[in-house]
């Protein structure tokens, strides 16, 4: 059996060489349908890989944090929350004494407004948090230059500031972003001192800014609507999360009632990775099938080109079975031929592919200025689209191939 597909696959190739117009015409169909695919896969997987990495980045993956939530679907429609508790310096603390396993806790609130400097004229609006004291403990923000405020200037909310490291570029431009430190800035109009300059990063594209939390009140005025500051709690060890997360839990309940998860949301790292690539998975999928739609297309094409062969080729089909060729050389032969087919377009569409999802990439990136972001070609995806080239040679090829295997050898060579 092996021998007689391999002499059936030889003879397929020379067949291919023949008439190799056809043959890349009928490859057109599927080079299109393989190259979509890998394109789209290869696209997913690189948002999913650069979400990741972002979530990664800005994360601490020893914190569990509680936030309150703003509303809930109740029978598809979306319904606020409106007895959501409001997180302060008292429940932040109360976590810190009554509950086990708690390394640090920390308290954020986050708000979009300008920040500029008076001295170069710069302007920019940026995100900006207030946030307690050793915050840089949960961010996971490396300085580029000198500190994070202390407990004792978070408590008097002394006017100081940390930029991050894009922000500080713009707003000293033309000098170096160090050149700020020590210098005053206006948040919202207030003046604060530069004591901080977080480090850059690979495809920041953010203004961001970080000034201790009792500057809550004036963030929540600039918003003009209710901030819902967000608790952070920091296991000892990684492999403590998830008891802390239990252990959140059980003080949520006592504190809030048994109802406390249609008012607070309990996330992990875990969790907020989860989240974030969902959607990007469900998206990669949903376009994948799209673009598989194409295949289908392709195989349809490949089908009418082996029927058409198998018409031209009445004759030759007669004289090998009067010369005593089976019904099964046969199949196998025209089987082979519709693979092939199939193979060299599923070859040349994940080379296609590649290049499509490199050039979108490079778009995107240029767009967006997201320079993390990179195609992810995988191994699971080129063998999804070429096994799926490759199923699809083999679906639409078995009618012609059936056909040609029950032709009469009598009637074959009188075919004119």
């Amino acid at each position: 059996m092996l021998a007689s597909f391999a002499t059936a696959a030889l003879v397929a190739l020379d067949q291919l060489r023949v008439n190799t117009l056809r043959t890349l015409l009928s490859t057109l169909g599927v080079m299109i349908g393989v190259g979509s695919l890998v394109a789209v896969l290869s696209l997913g997987d690189g948002m999913e890989r650069f979400t990741r990495d972002e979530v990664e980045r800005t994360t601490d993956v020893q914190s569990v944090t509680l936030s309150s939530r703003t509303g809930e679907m109740v029978e598809g429609t979306w319904v606020p929350v409106r007895d959501a508790p409001v997180f302060g310096r008292v429940e932040a603390a109360d976590i810190a004494r009554d509950v086990d396993g708690v390394k640090g806790v920390s308290l954020a609130v986050s708000a979009t407004v300008p920040v500029e400097s008076p001295r170069s004229g710069g302007r920019r609006e940026a995100s900006v948090t207030a946030a307690m004291a050793g915050v840089d403990q949960f961010s996971r923000a490396e300085l580029a230059t000198g500190r994070f405020f202390t407990r004792v200037e978070d408590a008097r909310d002394a006017p100081v500031v940390v930029l991050s490291h894009k922000l500080a570029a713009d707003l000293a431009r033309p000098r170096a972003p160090e050149q700020l430190m020590g210098e005053s800035v206006r948040v919202q109009g207030a003046p604060r001192e530069v004591i901080g300059i977080l480090a850059a990063y690979r495809g920041e594209r953010s203004y961001a800014a970080i000034v201790p939390y009792a500057s809550a009140p004036l963030l929540a005025a600039a918003s003009g609507r209710r901030l819902l500051p967000i608790i952070s709690v920091r296991a000892t060890r990684i492999e403590d999360v998830d008891a802390l997360r239990r252990s959140l839990e059980d003080w949520l309940g006592l504190r809030y009632g048994q109802r406390w998860e249609r008012r607070v949301e309990v996330t992990t790292m875990a969790r907020r990775l989860e989240q974030a690539t969902q959607g990007v998975r469900i998206f990669k999928w949903f376009m994948g099938a799209i673009a598989a739609i194409s295949l289908l297309v392709g195989g349809i094409g490949i089908m009418n080109v082996m029927l058409a062969s198998v018409t031209e080729r009445t004759r030759e089909i007669g004289v090998r079975k009067a010369l005593g060729a089976r019904g099964r050389d046969v199949l196998l032969q025209f089987l082979a031929e519709s693979v092939a087919i199939s193979s060299v377009g599923s070859a040349i569409g994940v080379v296609l592919g590649s290049l499509i999802a490199s050039g979108a990439i490079l778009l995107i990136r240029t767009q967006t200025g997201a320079d993390g972001l990179a195609p992810a070609l995988s191994l699971s995806s080129v063998l999804v689209a070429a096994g799926s080239a490759v199923a699809v040679g083999l679906i639409f090829g078995t009618y012609p191939a059936r056909r040609a295997a029950r032709l009469s050898p009598i009637d074959a060579i009188r075919h004119e």
